[in-house]
């Protein structure tokens, strides 16, 4: 198993994904962030279902940084409970693995 993950997230729009990618790579708590397209999701919130436009982030970190980075991601986001999973990175090529790890220092 590695040590490094993939965190998931999810934003409300374009703006806030880029400010908050650039903010968490540029203080190397990941090595990246990809930002997909727009989506609908549908959950359910306080009781209501609810319908919402929204931006997926996929974080490349490791799980040293996972603490800070959950703390960080709630100091910049805007929703009252982000989305935060962390997925577990069972192999991959021990070059970018190695270049993710060397990007946090």
């Amino acid at each position: 198993m590695s040590e490094v993950v993939v965190v998931l997230s999810t934003v409300p729009d374009d703006e806030s994904a880029e400010r908050i990618a650039r903010t968490l790579v540029d203080e190397k708590l990941v090595a990246c962030v990809n930002l997909l397209p727009p989506m609908t999701s549908i959950y359910r919130w306080k009781g209501t279902v609810e319908k919402d436009t929204e931006r997926q982030l996929v974080m490349k970190t490791t799980q040293a940084q996972v603490g800070p980075l959950k703390k960080r991601l709630r100091e910049l986001h805007s929703y009252e409970l982000p989305e935060f999973l962390v997925l577990g990175v069972a192999a991959g090529d021990p070059d970018y693995l190695s270049w993710v790890t060397s990007s946090l220092k």
